[in-house]
């Protein structure tokens, strides 16, 4: 499960985010919402935009349900 304590830096500011700790670079939140989720050099995803309408909202909630470790967290700031 995502943790706010380990949310990589590079993502931007705003609701989703990933926690580089527990990414393991699949690359599925890439595959569900690429105008999103970007790689990292390091080889964690990060969000690199955060969605402003509904249609990016359910884009980011699909890459949520789709990453297999449960590494993309909605509760950011």
């Amino acid at each position: 499960m995502a943790d706010l304590e380990n949310k990589a830096t590079e993502n931007v500011a705003g609701k989703f985010y990933v926690d580089m700790e527990e990414c393991i670079a699949c690359d599925a939140c890439i595959a569900e919402a690429e105008d999103y989720f970007v790689m990292s050099d390091e080889g964690y995803a990060y969000v690199k935009i955060q969605p402003t309408d509904d249609e990016g909202v359910e884009l980011c909630e699909s890459a949520m349900d789709a990453c297999p470790v449960d590494a993309i967290g909605d509760d950011g700031e």
